[in-house]
């Protein structure tokens, strides 16, 4: 038990740092939106059952509505048809929501272009210059994004030709889904897939091309700048729900800090 108490100690001192990467879940939270013809997810909502009141003098509580896919949440193969053969987010092992991080970071060109595609180009500079991609970790693409997350509006970034958000190229999703082991994606956009992805070819191809290799996607992250580009670990937590396509989720990232 020495790595766990040396790493319970290193938390408690403060050299080993948690970050919390997820975003505040409430009703003004940012969802997807899809064309109408389609069906919706709902905002998130508490609706209370009793706050020290008549209905429960001593005890406040409420339920919740939302859907699985709200906020910074987790996204299973079983959500796209090219994973409708994979796990459902239940089925995931536990020893798979956890791993090392590479931070993937273009919020300057995403500043400068809202519509910025990640290629495989990019990854190789960053391999260049950090070495392989983690196996068994996640690839956290940072794009200042979330500094958006607060403003419904400003997160979509809509006009009359649609969302116009960072995401991932066709062939770089592919490359990612078939050329590393990792885990999975991570982005600080409503989804994994840029605003214009309905457009590409095909479309959609951070979700068909994640969930067909059985990778994992979470989206609406935020603090992705204060971790390093490698050495953080990642702990997805969603809940285990039964059939489910995915959850929200609360992501945590550990940073080994100089103590």
């Amino acid at each position: 038990m020495t790595a766990l108490t040396d790493l319970a100690t290193a938390v408690g001192t403060g050299h080993v740092e948690v970050i919390d990467l997820t975003a505040p879940l409430h009703s003004d939270t940012p969802i997807l939106q899809l064309p109408q013809q389609f069906g919706q997810t709902e905002p998130f909502q508490l609706h209370e059952i009793s706050r020290y009141d008549d209905r429960g003098p001593a005890w406040y509580w409420n339920n919740i509505t939302t859907g699985e896919h709200t906020g910074t949440h987790f996204d299973a193969p079983v959500h796209w048809v090219t994973g409708r053969d994979g796990d459902d987010v239940a089925a995931i092992a536990p020893s798979r929501l956890i791993g090392p991080a590479a931070v993937v970071d273009h919020a300057a060109e995403s500043a400068a272009d809202p519509d910025f595609l990640l290629e495989v180009e990019h990854l190789e500079a960053w391999q260049a210059e950090h070495g392989p991609l983690p196996s068994g970790g996640w690839l956290l693409y940072r794009t200042g994004w979330d500094a958006r997350a607060d403003d419904p509006d400003a997160f979509a970034n809509a006009d009359a030709n649609g969302p116009h958000t960072p995401g991932i190229s066709p062939t770089c999703a592919r490359w990612i889904a078939e050329q590393t082991d990792l885990l999975g994606l991570g982005v600080e956009t409503v989804g994994t897939d840029a605003g214009a992805a309905p457009t590409f070819e095909p479309p959609f191809p951070c979700h068909a091309e994640l969930a067909r290799s059985g990778k994992y996607g979470l989206t609406s992250l935020r603090n992705l700048d204060r971790l390093p580009p490698t050495g953080a670990v990642v702990i997805a937590a969603p809940l285990p729900i039964v059939g489910g396509s995915g959850s929200p989720a609360r992501v945590l990232a550990l940073v080994e800090r100089d103590s």
